[in-house]
């Protein structure tokens, strides 16, 4: 009963409630970074699968400038992410406008992170379950090392996460993702200021 209903219910309710709240905090955000990065605008949109696979845009603030070299490629992302994306990203403050797309019902407070289109075809099929339920703003993995495991680590995670949904394991979750937030833990991984991409299974 709670995941197929309650969970939607309370993740619609705390979104709102929770929007409204921090709403100051959301516009100083946005106006901070549109001046930082540099006529790039202070949101970031991309398309990535949600609940069985369905493709919708997940918005979140934008940490990195659009700079690129002189052969039109985009500079490394160490260098084109501003200070203030930075401040941004290590407090997780760039994950507020996807309380957006939990109000929409395209994501869950908690649940699996929603992943690159392009790594669909590259699952194997216990990965692939991570699909079964919503996509969260915070994870099982997110609070066990986030970008500084492995991606099957990560997956190991997501699964156990489908096939354990509960209200005690949700508020376990949030409470400990509160916490890693005012210890910035596990922000980055060891090599790069973000995960390096998934290139499938050995």
């Amino acid at each position: 009963m709670y995941r197929h209903f309650f969970k939607r219910l309370i993740d619609f309710f705390l979104s709102l409630i929770g929007f409204i709240i921090i709403s100051p905090i959301f516009l100083l955000l946005w106006l901070w970074l549109t001046i930082a990065n540099k006529g790039g605008g202070a949101f970031f949109f991309q398309e990535r699968p949600g609940k069985n696979e369905r493709i919708f845009k997940v918005i979140k603030f934008k940490t990195m400038t659009d700079e690129r070299d002189s052969s039109g490629n985009l500079l490394p992302d160490y260098q084109r992410l501003t200070k203030v994306g930075k401040f941004v990203r290590s407090t997780s403050l760039d994950e507020i406008p996807q309380l957006l797309n939990v109000i929409k019902g395209d994501m869950s407070l908690i649940g699996p992170r929603p992943l690159l289109v392009q790594y669909l075809p590259l699952y194997d099929e216990t990965q692939r379950r991570r699909h079964e339920v919503q996509p969260g703003i915070t994870g099982l993995a997110q609070v066990n090392g986030r970008n500084a495991i492995s991606w099957e680590q990560k997956f190991a995670y997501d699964v156990r996460y489908v096939d354990n949904v509960s209200l005690s394991l949700d508020c376990k979750i949030l409470l400990k993702t509160i916490q890693k937030v005012f210890v910035r833990d596990g922000i980055n991984s060891d090599s790069s200021t973000t995960m390096g991409a998934f290139k499938g299974n050995d």
